[in-house]
C-alpha cells in the first residue's frame, strides 16, 4: 500500500523566526508601524545568526507582514493595507466627498466601539500614554495649534487599548487614509475657525472616561467628538470647493 505520510523535516531556523513574529504581530505585541529591532539586535535577542534573521525579514516582506522604509529601519505593516488602502486611497487623495463622508461613517463606528472597549481594558501604561499625547495637545493648544500626527497617536492608542489586534489593523489603515491626505488641511481649519479649545475638551473627556473605566461614558464623549468632526469636515470640503471653483 502507498504510504500518506510524509517525513518529517526540522524547520529551519529562519521558519522559526517568521512563526514567531507573525504571532507577535498577531496577538498585538508587534504594532501596524512600529519599527522591530535590527538585524544585529534580533539575531541577539533570538540567540540566532544574522542570515537567519535576515531570510526571515525577506520572507516576512514578501508575505506584506513587514516593509522596508527608505531612511532605514523595517516596519509592521498594517494587515488591512493590500485589501483596504489602495483602492482607496486614490478617491481619497481627490477629497471625494461621498467617499470622506462614508470613511467617516466607518471612523465612528470603529472608533466609539474602541472607546468602549478601551474603557473596560486599557492598562495603567495605555492610560499613561493618552496622558502624555494630551498633554503634548495642551501645549499646541496654548499656541492656538493642532497637530494631525498628536491627534492620529491619541486615536490609535486608545484602539491598541481594546486588546484587539484586528480592530488595530483596520482602523490603523483607515486613520491613514484620513491623515495623509486631509487631517493636515483639517488642523488649519481648526486653528483658523476657534475650534481648539473644544477639541481639547473633547479629548479630555474621552480620556478621563477611558481612565474611570466608564464604557458607555468614553463612547459617548468619543460618538460626540466624531459628530463634531463630521460637521466641520462638511465645512471644510464646502470652502474648499468654493474657493476652487
Amino acid at each position: 500500500m502507498a504510504t500518506v505520510f510524509k517525513p518529517i523535516r526540522p524547520k529551519k531556523l529562519s521558519e522559526e523566526i517568521v512563526n514567531q513574529i507573525k504571532e507577535l504581530i498577531s496577538r498585538g505585541e508587534l504594532s501596524p508601524g512600529q519599527k522591530i529591532p535590527s538585524e544585529r539586535e534580533l539575531a541577539s535577542f533570538l540567540g540566532v545568526s544574522r542570515p537567519s534573521v535576515r531570510e526571515a525579514i525577506m520572507v516576512l516582506e514578501a508575505m506584506g507582514f513587514l516593509e522596508s522604509r527608505q531612511g532605514g529601519g523595517t516596519y509592521v505593516r498594517s494587515l488591512a493595507d493590500a485589501t483596504m488602502a489602495d483602492p482607496l486611497a486614490s478617491m481619497v487623495e481627490q477629497r471625494d466627498p461621498r467617499m470622506l463622508h462614508a470613511l467617516t461613517e466607518v471612523r465612528i463606528g470603529l472608533e466609539t466601539w474602541s472607546a468602549y472597549l478601551a474603557a473596560k481594558r486599557a492598562d495603567d501604561s495605555e492610560i499613561e500614554r493618552l496622558r502624555e499625547l494630551y498633554n503634548s495637545m495642551v501645549e499646541l493648544a496654548a499656541s492656538g495649534n493642532w497637530d494631525a500626527e498628536v491627534d492620529f497617536r491619541f486615536h490609535l492608542t486608545i484602539t491598541a487599548a481594546t486588546h484587539n489586534t484586528l480592530q488595530v489593523h483596520i482602523l490603523d489603515t483607515v486613520q491613514k487614509l484620513f491623515q495623509t491626505t486631509i487631517m493636515e488641511a483639517l488642523s488649519e481649519f481648526y486653528s483658523k475657525e476657534g475650534y481648539i479649545e473644544l477639541l481639547l475638551n473633547h479629548h479630555r473627556e474621552i480620556m478621563e472616561a477611558i481612565a474611570d473605566h466608564d464604557p458607555e461614558r468614553a463612547r459617548d464623549r468619543m460618538m460626540e467628538h466624531l459628530t463634531l468632526v463630521e460637521k466641520k469636515l462638511t465645512i471644510f470640503l464646502q470652502k474648499n470647493r468654493q474657493e476652487t471653483a
